[in-house]
């Protein structure tokens, strides 16, 4: 697959993490010239041409490179263990819902960790599909039900939502709603799982804390080059709230779809390409990393990317800081990686850092792994009009607005859900 693309240098000053984010290229027309690796084509230049070709050498080696060079490696393996259902109703949402409030721990050595997975089922389904997501202020702010738990673990501070001194209080509760239409949700027959990413892994540059000491030998402070950052970990810890979800009698484990959104949209494209028991996954504006193409060099690069977040990636990534031409993947393939099982990219129209255009080439580039096994992706060139979406095994939409989730993406996600998992 080859693309020639261009574009300038334009001076944009906004704050992320509040440092100022300057140099970013908005300019299509100087988008440097690069040519997309096939994704059915291996290193050693040949030709994939059916789904067990792809199987045995070709989504192994790229599963290897995007491991070893973007996310890092989990440097061994932590089960489950215990569970405690610290909360329950049957009688949620009105009467529709049926919710859990579940404690997974966590224990190694002198270590241990504590996730709250909240959960939302409908009632009127014997054993329900379930959308797994983590949300980024705690459990307690994707609705204003005084029943949630509130965290107790490291967060960012927001003072204009009452996070002060990194702690969550009463007064973030509920603050999120607008990203999370959990009636919506259960009224349309699917569950919700959340849990606060934090708990999992704290969102600093820090690895100290979180799940990677866990692993940690002898005297060592950070990982290994090669071994996880941040995504990876998040992306580790969605892998066992399935291993929960198995266990639960009101759950259809089959059917679970993995989200995310921004970041977290990396860490469910990366978990969905390591854990094939996924039913599916939505990438909502994830950008750099996830599904937009490293590349184009358009918003986000790797270089701003390892520089404000030097913990979400493996060190090896940052070999690839203004290095992009270099390499010899590029996101299509993580999401190549994910089938034949549906995939769904979103991008907002105001949200030029995650660059929609690399996101719907992805999706595009994509394509031709996903029609081995039969399945139809994304067959126009061209990115469709604004809230006009492409609905198939691998699906985009682009709507109006800026970074962040809305109504319309979820109905979307539903509306391809029930077209495809459910």
């Amino acid at each position: 697959m080859k693309i020639l693309i261009s574009a300038f240098v334009l001076i944009l000053l906004f704050p992320v993490w509040g440092i100022a984010q300057a140099e970013a290229n908005y300019d299509e027309s100087k988008v440097p010239a690069f040519k997309l690796p096939d994704p059915l084509v291996t290193f050693n230049g040949k030709k994939i041409k059916n789904v067990k070709q792809w199987e045995k050498k070709r989504r192994p080696e790229l599963l290897h490179f995007f491991t070893e060079n973007f996310y890092g490696e989990v440097p061994g393996e932590l089960k489950i263990d215990d569970v405690h259902l610290i909360e329950e109703s049957e009688s949620a949402l009105n009467g529709k819902a049926h919710r859990k409030q579940v404690v997974l721990s966590f224990k190694k050595d002198n270590h241990t960790l504590d996730c709250t997975m909240l959960i939302y089922l409908p009632r009127n389904v014997e054993k329900a599909p379930v959308f797994l997501a983590y949300d980024f202020l705690g459990n307690h702010t994707i609705t204003k039900d005084p029943e949630i738990v509130i965290s107790e673990a490291w967060v960012a501070d927001k003072p204009s939502l009452g996070i002060i001194n990194n702690q969550l209080t009463e007064q973030s509760r509920g603050v999120r709603c607008d990203r999370w239409p959990v009636e919506k949700i259960v009224e349309a027959g699917y569950g919700l799982a959340v849990i606060y990413y934090g708990e999992v892994d704290p969102d600093k540059n820090d690895m100290t804390d979180g799940i990677h000491p866990f692993f940690y030998v002898d005297d060592q402070e950070q990982p290994a080059n090669n071994e996880w950052g941040a995504i990876a970990a998040w992306s580790w810890g969605l892998g066992r709230a399935l291993d929960y979800l198995e266990t639960d009698a009101d759950v259809d484990a089959s059917k679970v779809i993995v989200f995310g959104h921004s970041r977290l949209g990396k860490t469910a494209l990366w978990a969905g390409a390591t854990d094939q028991r996924f039913a599916a996954v939505i990438s909502n504006n994830s950008g750099c990393g996830g599904a937009a193409l490293s590349k184009r060099r358009f918003g986000e690069t790797i270089a701003r990317i390892n520089r404000s977040f030097p913990h979400w990636f493996c060190n090896n990534f940052k070999n690839y800081s203004n290095n992009e031409q270099t390499l010899p993947v590029d996101q299509h393939e993580l999401i190549a990686l994910i089938a034949p099982r549906p995939v769904y990219v979103a991008s907002a129209e105001e949200d030029r850092w995650a660059d929609p255009k690399g996101e719907f080439l992805s999706a595009l580039y994509a394509t031709p792994v996903f029609e081995l096994y039969g399945k139809k992706g994304i067959s126009q060139q061209e990115m469709p009009p604004v809230n006009q979406p492409l609905l198939n095994t691998v699906s985009y939409h682009i709507r109006t607005g800026e970074h962040n989730v809305k109504d319309y993406d979820w109905e979307q996600y539903i509306r391809w859900a029930d077209m495809f998992v459910k």
